[in-house]
């Protein structure tokens, strides 16, 4: 096998990230999170792409300083060309394009889902999944099921028609007084809740979709009423109130996993995204996985929340197939309606 060494950059949202990776061998991955959107109680835009100018040159250095490697050794760049936000995009690619151009090497453009899914090929101990597998992959931004046939063949079974988990986590912290990101605060104040304590609505979708403005709504006017009576209300009731929204979520979720495994007669499930690092998910699918033996994997933390890392071994799989971009690359922040980047 020959030794293919790629420079990944990820900046899609908020962190600016650089990876080195040599074949599917992981030799650096740097992150450098923004905290001044906390603030504001979610991402802004215009600040985002301001630091990622900041912070994209240091993380790239580091990433490469770690791994030993001098720009010379590198044997292409590969770079998250969406989705995500238009000014932070527009820099990870400018600086992937400028470098690519100076080294005489390949630039891969790669698809931010595609590498939260394929982060799970990254050398490591623990088993990889087999194809074809089914994922969840749950992030701030989407939250869909996919039927894995192969590197590059992806198929999408069901997503959210309305907010994602991790935004519905967050907004719900936001609601009850608690700092950005809201969803690892949420996840450990439950953990000490009743997760039974109160009930929510929760959206009857048809087929293996997703709907999450229900229950947001349902939440808000439940404190609304309460807090009428009860001033006090959240305050009292914080972890319970944390513990009883984060089982709601959590039963959306996993109760589709169960129905698309169930109909496609899959047994091999995945994790992926930001929420998977949730611990009331992981309990939840590790149970799960004993009742219906299922073969589980969830990404180590590092990897399940936006990182290079995972750029970059979806980008040597595509080093290998010879798919590279052209210098009229554009990010994209979305799909388009009935599109999906992630198949091939």
């Amino acid at each position: 096998m020959p030794e293919v060494n790629i420079l990944a950059i990820e900046s899609s949202c908020d962190d600016t990230s650089a990876a080195v990776l040599r074949n599917t061998t992981l030799l650096s991955n740097v992150i450098a999170n923004q905290a001044v959107h906390a603030a504001y109680g979610g991402v802004v835009p215009e600040l985002a792409s301001r630091a990622h100018q900041q912070n994209i040159v240091v993380v790239v250095e580091t990433a490469l300083k770690k791994a030993s490697l001098m720009l010379k050794d590198l044997s292409a760049i590969a770079v998250t060309a969406g989705p995500g936000l238009s000014g932070s995009l527009l820099v990870g690619l400018s600086f992937a394009k400028a470098m690519a151009f100076a080294l005489k090497i390949p630039l891969i453009a790669t698809d931010h889902l595609r590498g939260h899914i394929l982060s799970h090929f990254i050398e490591k101990k623990s088993p990889q999944p087999q194809f074809p597998f089914l994922v969840l992959c749950v992030s701030g931004g989407h939250t869909q099921i996919m039927k894995v046939n192969s590197y590059f063949d992806m198929q999408l079974i069901g997503h959210t028609i309305d907010d994602a988990a991790g935004e519905t986590f967050d907004k719900a912290a936001k609601i009850l007084g608690l700092p950005y990101p809201g969803g690892p605060i949420v996840d450990k104040l439950a953990k000490t809740g009743n997760p039974d304590a109160f009930m929510f609505a929760k959206a009857q979708m048809q087929g293996f979709d997703y709907s999450f403005s229900g229950l947001k709504t349902s939440f808000l006017y439940f404190l609304r009423d309460n807090l009428r009576q009860n001033p006090n209300f959240i305050k009292e009731n914080l972890n319970d109130l944390c513990a009883s929204f984060q089982k709601q979520i959590i039963l959306s979720l996993t109760d589709k996993l169960i129905k698309a495994s169930k109909a496609l007669n899959i047994k091999e499930i995945a994790l992926a995204g930001g929420v998977s690092a949730n611990s009331c998910l992981q309990q939840s699918m590790k149970d799960l996985s004993v009742k219906y033996h299922w073969n589980l994997y969830v990404p180590d933390l590092q990897l399940s929340t936006d990182n290079a890392a995972m750029i970059g071994i979806a980008a040597y799989f595509q080093y290998l197939q010879k798919d590279f971009a052209d210098w009229n690359l554009v990010p994209y922040t979305r799909y388009k309606s009935g599109e999906l980047k992630v198949e091939s």
